[in-house]
């Protein structure tokens, strides 16, 4: 079949409809939550008993106080590591709960 000239990727149409509809900022931060699991690991995610954003900060409840102590002390690689995932940053801060 022969493309016609007016065809544009279909990740443009799609980055183009969420900006035009003002949601990319929420669905990049349900990617981020998503992506939780991938960027830290089976283990991490297995003791992490909630995630939700709001003002760009991560908040996190983990069921491990070793764990929250650990993660505490890299937060800002931590948050590093999660807006690589994406092309802007999504989040300021992750804060522990």
């Amino acid at each position: 079949m022969k493309r016609s000239d007016n065809t544009e990727p279909l990740k443009k149409v799609i980055e183009r409809y969420l900006k035009a509809f003002n949601i990319e900022e929420k669905y990049n931060e349900a990617g981020l939550i998503l992506n939780w699991e991938k960027v830290l690991g089976k283990a991490i995610a297995n003791r992490t008993d909630q995630l939700y954003i709001k003002d760009r900060k991560l908040f996190v409840r983990l069921n491990s106080a070793s764990l929250r102590q650990e993660l505490s002390m890299g937060k800002t690689r931590l948050t590093e590591l999660l807006n690589e995932q994406f092309p802007h940053p999504v989040i300021d801060e992750v804060v522990f709960l």
